[in-house]
C-alpha cells in the first residue's frame, strides 16, 4: 500500500510507527486564529487520515503560544465571509452563497468526528471560538492549567455556526452551564472545564498535556482497529439515538464486526499474556 503523504499550509502532520498521527495546527504568527486555509486543510488532513489504515489514532494540538485566538476576523472582513457575489441588493442570492460557506466549513470541522480513529486535543493556552467547535468535535479532550475556553461569538455579533450549539451540550450534558458560556462568551478556566466534563484530564504544564495525550493515543493504537473504529462509531451513532434504537444498530453492526479475526488474536494473546499484534484496517 502506498504510504500516504500529509502536506498542509497551516498543519504539521507526523505519523509514527506506532500508529499515532500528531497534527498541530501551525500558525503561530496569528496565534493560530482560523482562516479558510486552516479549516480547508483540517477537512482535508482528516479525510486522509479517515482512509490511511497506518493511523490508529490522532493527537491534535497547536503549536506557539497557544491552541487558538479563534476565527482570523482579518480574513472575515475581507476574504470569503465578506465578499459577496455581484448580486446587488438581493438579500436571498447573498444569503445562499453565505449558507455555502458556513455549510463548507461545517463539514470541514466535522471530519474530525467522522474520522474513524479517535482524536484527543491537547489543549494549552487559550481556546476560543472555533477552538470549541474544534475540540467538542474530537473524541478526548486533555489540557494544560494555563487552558482556558471562551464561546466567543456572541462577542462579535453571530452564533456559533461551526458545531459548538450542537456538539457542546452533549459533551458537557449541563444545559445551564452551556447556555451561560454561550451567552456570556466568559473565560472558563482549565479547572472549571475538567469539573463539567469538557476534559478528562488537567496536567500543570503544556509538554505534560501532550504527554498523556499522545501515551492515550500509543494505548488505542495498540487495540484493535475493528474494535475501536466501531466503538467510536456507535458511540456516535448512540449519542445521536434513543437507547433502544442504539441498542439495535450495536447488534446489527457487530454481526458483521464479530467475524474479525481481532477477535482470536486478541483472545489467544491474552491467554499467553503477548502483546496482541493486529492488522492494520
Amino acid at each position: 500500500m502506498t504510504a500516504h503523504i500529509y502536506q498542509f499550509q497551516t498543519l504539521s502532520v507526523d505519523v509514527s510507527s506506532d500508529g499515532v498521527a500528531r497534527v498541530e495546527v501551525n500558525r503561530p504568527e496569528a496565534l493560530n486564529a482560523y482562516n479558510t486555509q486552516t479549516w480547508t486543510d483540517i477537512g482535508r488532513c482528516f479525510e486522509q487520515i479517515k482512509h490511511d489504515g497506518a493511523v490508529r489514532s490522532v493527537v491534535l494540538s497547536a503549536s506557539g503560544r497557544m491552541f487558538t485566538a479563534g476565527l482570523d476576523l482579518k480574513e472575515a472582513l475581507t476574504g470569503p465571509l465578506g465578499k459577496r457575489p455581484d448580486s446587488g441588493d438581493d438579500a436571498a442570492r447573498r444569503g445562499y452563497y453565505h449558507r455555502l460557506f458556513i455549510l463548507k466549513f461545517q463539514a470541514a470541522i466535522s471530519t474530525i468526528e467522522d474520522c474513524d480513529k479517535p482524536v484527543i486535543a491537547a489543549v494549552h493556552g487559550a481556546c476560543i471560538g472555533i477552538g470549541i467547535d474544534v475540540i467538542s468535535a474530537c473524541d478526548i479532550r486533555v489540557a494544560s492549567a494555563d487552558a482556558y475556553f471562551m464561546v466567543k461569538e456572541v462577542d462579535i455579533g453571530m452564533a456559533a455556526d461551526v458545531g459548538t450549539l450542537q456538539r457542546l451540550p452533549k459533551v458537557v450534558g449541563n444545559n445551564s452551564w452551556v447556555r451561560d458560556v454561550c451567552y456570556t462568551a466568559r473565560k472558563v478556566s482549565a479547572k472549571e472545564a475538567l469539573d463539567v466534563g469538557l476534559l478528562s484530564r488537567v496536567l500543570p504544564s503544556p509538554e505534560e498535556a501532550m504527554a498523556v495525550a499522545v501515551d492515550t493515543a500509543k494505548a488505542i493504537a495498540a487495540k484493535s482497529p475493528v474494535a475501536i473504529a466501531s466503538t467510536k462509531h456507535l458511540l456516535n451513532y448512540s449519542r445521536d439515538h434513543s437507547v433502544r434504537e442504539g441498542l439495535e444498530y450495536t447488534a446489527l453492526w457487530n454481526t458483521l464486526a464479530h467475524n474479525s479475526h481481532d477477535m482470536a488474536v486478541a483472545v489467544m494473546s491474552s491467554l499467553k499474556k503477548q502483546q496482541a499484534q493486529f492488522p492494520n484496517l
